[in-house]
Parts: structure tokens; sequence; C-alpha cells
């Protein structure tokens, strides 16, 4: 073993070991071991910062830009509505979530099969009141398990389907991984939807379910209803428990800016109507999204509010001394100074109900208020208020729905067939939203996982280090070297464990390249089908499990579900023991030794 060598095992081995105590920082740890690799001579200078324009360092960061787009535009929304059921066990939500998530992967990217579904799985946490870090975590392994269905799934079956035909002559066909394949990932998918979700360890900082913002408190709010509106003409009566599933309130109607005195069952809307509602800001956009109402403009007889630029919901606080108490937002002319409008009003934790515009504010009063996301801080600086750090959402577009949808689906078929790379895509459908207005520049920037991108951006160069100095070749002799004289089956299995290994330190990719070869000279020395351990080699790189760096859908979900680096393996380690178990039984059934 070479210094070189020595020096990378044990930068790996100390990067591994802190990362697992959990007591600091995963992306200072990675960041500090690659500093030490150039320190120590044996990752070049001029490579160190490589891996942050890595093609999968860049696939995490602009899939959470673009899922950022497909919740901006309504897309989550929508198919959150047609997928949640009310009180649907965990192991059931899992066991479907994780299906469709299987399917999906095995006829497209499973990061962007992912990628569809993670915001969807987040917004059901939300609703069902539970932690997303019980579901995200298994809906990750899922996809990765789904990729192995077909050719296409993951790139380690184009990998290793690129080595036969070298070696053969001819490629492995479009669902020649099926039967392994689909074995694998029916046995992952009941233990993870009965067991394996047990295991995911919950912080106290991922208890309570939010996807990027803080829960923010139920107001009293207007909405409008509009010629499109789903509500126009319908019987309010019929609305309550639609209403009350979205988790909204109907408290009244008011027509021409006044209150009807008829029962809620008696009233018909129309055009014009104001429906007065209590809830969250989230469950109001949602509800306002889903029915096709509007926002009111903020005069004294409200109308629908004009689509104009991103709009968001901010909470306000209004302090001591602030030049807007003792006024009312009619009279300090939020609407025609700030293109700001005042949707809801708390005082000393009570609701304030009533005609907002003409309310008196105090200090400690707390606004809603609706704000064109360019005049935020202008609005929040001229009242003297103090914007709550988190507490904001920010508006669908959803008359942007096909279009950011469209945009997405035709960058996973192109990349599907290999017309365009991934990070090219993703990068295309970045344009396409920001020159649009799905999303705005500053937005972009908001919604990079920067930590993620640290811990990504500094592992990649040190596990090119560690193939470049010989070390994965040293592994991979050491595996020829134990199976000499033992059955074909135990050296298949070796080889397995020790490519699940590796991947889970290394990118998939990388590791499939290395082991293919290795394979196929195993096969050659025991004068077996190298066809099992080239489909052996596929499915263990792919089942990385321990970490969050083995696969990028692991990295994806970290921030979002709030994961440590020890998380993963409470539930990975057993995965990759039944992948083993059922695996490679069924590739000496269907290939043969």
């Amino acid at each position: 073993m070479t210094f070189d060598q020595i020096v990378l095992f044990s930068i790996f081995g100390a990067v591994m070991v802190l990362m697992f105590s959990g007591k600091l920082r995963p992306d200072l740890i990675a960041f500090a071991g690659l500093m030490a690799g150039v320190l120590f001579g044996v990752v070049p200078a001029t490579e160190a910062f490589e891996g942050f324009g890595n093609p999968a360092t860049m696939v995490v960061a602009l899939i959470l830009i673009v899922t950022a787009g497909l919740r901006r535009s309504g897309v989550v929304a929508a198919l959150t509505r047609m997928l949640v059921v009310e009180n649907r066990p965990v192991s059931l939500h899992i066991a479907v979530m994780g299906g469709i998530g299987g399917v999906l992967s095995g006829f497209m990217n499973n990061i962007a099969a992912l990628a569809i579904l993670m915001p969807i799985d987040i917004q059901m946490a939300r609703k069902a009141g539970r932690a997303a870090a019980l579901t995200l975590m298994p809906l990750a392994f899922c996809t990765i398990l789904g990729g192995m269905l077909t050719l296409i799934g993951t790139p380690p079956n184009l990998i290793v389907s690129g080595f036969r035909q070298d070696v053969l002559g001819e490629p492995f066909r479009m669902f020649d991984f099926l039967p392994v394949g689909g074995a694998v990932a029916a046995a992952g998918l009941v233990f993870i939807a009965l067991v394996g979700w047990r295991l995911i360890p919950l912080h106290e900082d991922n208890e309570s379910p939010d996807d990027e913002h803080t829960t923010m408190r139920d107001y009293e709010s207007l909405l409008i209803v509009t010629e499109e509106s789903t509500m126009r003409d319908q019987p309010v009566g019929d609305l309550i428990a639609d209403a009350e599933k979205a988790e909204v309130s109907i408290r009244g109607v008011q027509r021409h800016g006044q209150t009807l005195d008829t029962p809620l069952n008696e009233i018909v809307l129309a055009v014009g109507d104001a429906l007065v509602l209590r809830s969250g800001a989230d469950q109001l956009d949602d509800f306002r999204s889903a029915s096709k109402l509007a926002f009111p403009d903020g005069r004294s007889e409200p109308r629908a509010r004009q689509r104009r630029e991103n709009q968001s919901l901010i909470e306000c606080l209004i302090p001591m001394g602030a030049e807007i108490v003792g006024s009312t937002a009619q009279s300090v002319g939020l609407i025609n100074r700030h293109d700001a409008v005042l949707i809801g009003m708390r005082r000393r934790g009570v609701i304030i109900t009533g005609t907002l515009l003409r309310e008196k504010i105090r200090a400690g009063d707390l606004l809603l208020l609706l704000v064109s996301e360019s005049r935020t801080e202008e609005a929040v600086r001229s009242m003297g208020g103090l914007r709550l750090d988190g507490a904001q959402r920010t508006v669908m577009r959803e008359a942007q729905m096909f279009f950011a949808l469209g945009w997405f689906v035709l960058a996973v078929v192109l990349t599907s067939f290999g017309l365009i790379t991934m990070p090219i895509a993703l990068g295309c459908v970045l344009v396409a939203y920001v020159l649009s207005g799905v999303l705005s520049v500053n937005e972009v920037y908001d919604h990079v996982d920067w930590p993620v991108v640290v811990l990504l951006g500094s592992m990649i160069p040190l596990g090119l280090a560690l193939d470049s100095t010989g070390g994965t070749a040293l592994i991979a002799a050491m595996i020829v070297k134990l199976t000499a004289g033992y059955p074909a089956w135990v050296a298949l299995a070796l080889l397995m464990m020790v490519v699940m290994f590796l991947s889970d330190v290394l990118n998939n990719n990388a590791t499939t390249i290395l082991a293919a070869p290795v394979a196929i000279r195993l096969a050659e020395q025991l004068e077996v089908n190298p066809d099992a351990f080239l489909m052996g080699v596929a499915v263990s790189a792919a089942c990385a499990f321990l970490t969050p760096i083995g696969h990028q859908n692991n990295t994806l979900i970290m921030g979002p579900g709030d994961y440590r680096f020890g998380d993963y393996w409470r539930m990975g380690l057993p995965l990759e023991v039944i992948v083993m178990l059922v695996s490679v039984p069924m590739l000496i059934m269907v290939w043969g030794l």
C-alpha cells in the first residue's frame, strides 16, 4: 500500500467516524477532509474544487430549484389533492407512494421520479400532522429500488450493459433487469412499508412537519369568487365539507361589501362575492388555488385582485412606536403606496374579525399581508413593522401550472432517452421558469441547499483521488485474492458486498465503472456466466442506503427531511441485507452460474 493510499484511507475513515458521531456538521467535516487531502498532496490543488461543478452536485442543486417551481405553479398542490387520503396509516402511505415512485423510476431517471414526488410527500405529511422525516427516506429508497427494473431506470444498469456489449458483443435489453430487480424492489418495498420507517430516528428539530417555512397562524380572511371559480353558482352549504377537508372554515359571505345575514346553507355564490374564511396562510392559498378563487384587492368593496408579479403572504409584527400605530390600513394607503393588501389581523392572540380596513392598528398586532415580492421590504419598512423570520408563504401562480409541468416533463423525457444530460435539461427548465416568472431570481438562490452542495462538492474529489491513486484497484485485487478456491456464488456475494460499500462512499456511477471489469475477470477465472456478475454489480451499485452521499436521492432528502448523516444506516443496513438475501439466489436462478 502506497503512502497516498494510506493517507486517503485514513481521511475517509476519519470523515466517516466524525460524520456518524453527529457532533459536527457533515458539510464542515467533508470540507475539512478535502482540505486535509490537499495539504497532504493526495488531492491536487488544481482539482480541489472540481466537485462543486460536478454533474452530480449540479443535479442536486437544480432539482431543488425546479421542484420549488413546481410548488409555486400549483403542480404539487394539484397532485397532492389527487393522492391525499384522509387518515391513511403511515405504512399504507409509504406503500402507495413508494410503489408509485418505484414504477416511475423504472421508466425515467430515479432522481427525476423523486423530484416529482418529494414535494407532494412533504405536503401530505403536513396535512396529516406528522414529520416528513418518517416518509421522505422511505420514498427516496423506493425510487432507488425502482430504478433497477429496467435498462434506463438507473445509470449503473446502462454502464454494465455497455460493458457487456464490449465483452460479449451484445448489450442487455430493456427488461433483462426486471426479474432480479423486480424481486429486490418488491422485497424492499414490503420491508420499508412495514418495518423500515419505524427505524428512522426523529429529532426535536424534525418532529413538526414543515416544508420550507414556519407554520403560520390562523387568521380571518376574504377570498373573492371569480368567473373561473369552481364555487360559482354553488350553495355554500355544499362547500363546507370540502373546505373543512382543506383545513379552512367558512364563516360567512359578503356581497357588495356587506355581510349577508342569510343562513350559509341558503346562500348561492355569485361572481364578486367574498367568502369570509378562517385558516392559516398555507391552507388559505391552497384552498384559493384549488377553487380558483382570488385574493381581495384591498378596497372598501373588495374585488378580485388582478394578477401581478410574484406575490407572498407574510406576517408582520407592529412594535411600539411604529409609524402605523393608531392608523388604519386604509388611511396609510397600503394598497396605493405599496401595492400591499391587509389579509388578516391578530391582537394578543385573538383573531380580529370584521372590516379590517377600518380597524385601528395597535402596538403588538400581527398583520398578515399580501405583498409583491419586489416591494416587500419597502412595505414593511414604511409601516415600521418587523417581518417575522420564516413566516412567509409564496403565493401559487396556478395559471402557469401546465407551462411549468410541461417543461419538466419534456426534460424528463429527453434525459430518459439520452438526448440530453440531466444537468443541462434541468438548467434549461430553470431558465424557462425565471424568464416566465414562475420563480424570481432571488428564489433560485433561496432554494439551493448549500450545506448539501458543500458536502457533495467536498467528497467527490476525495473519491476521485482514491481511484486515481489505485485505492479502488487495490480493493478489487483483494476480492480476487479472497475468493480464490471458493464456489462462484461466494465470489458473487463478496463482490456485491464490496460494491455496496464502495457505492455508499463513492458515486455509484464511478463504483460501477470500477467494479464491472472486476466482475468480468472474476467470471472468467471461475469459468462461469459473466451475466450474473454484471447484474450483481448493477444491483449492488444502485443500492447505496447507508449514507446521504451514496446516491443523489439520499442527498436530495437530507435538507427537507432534516436528517443527520448517521440516520440513514438505521433503515439502510437491514435493507442492504435484504437486497443481498434476495438478489444472490435470484441471480443464480435467472442467469445461472
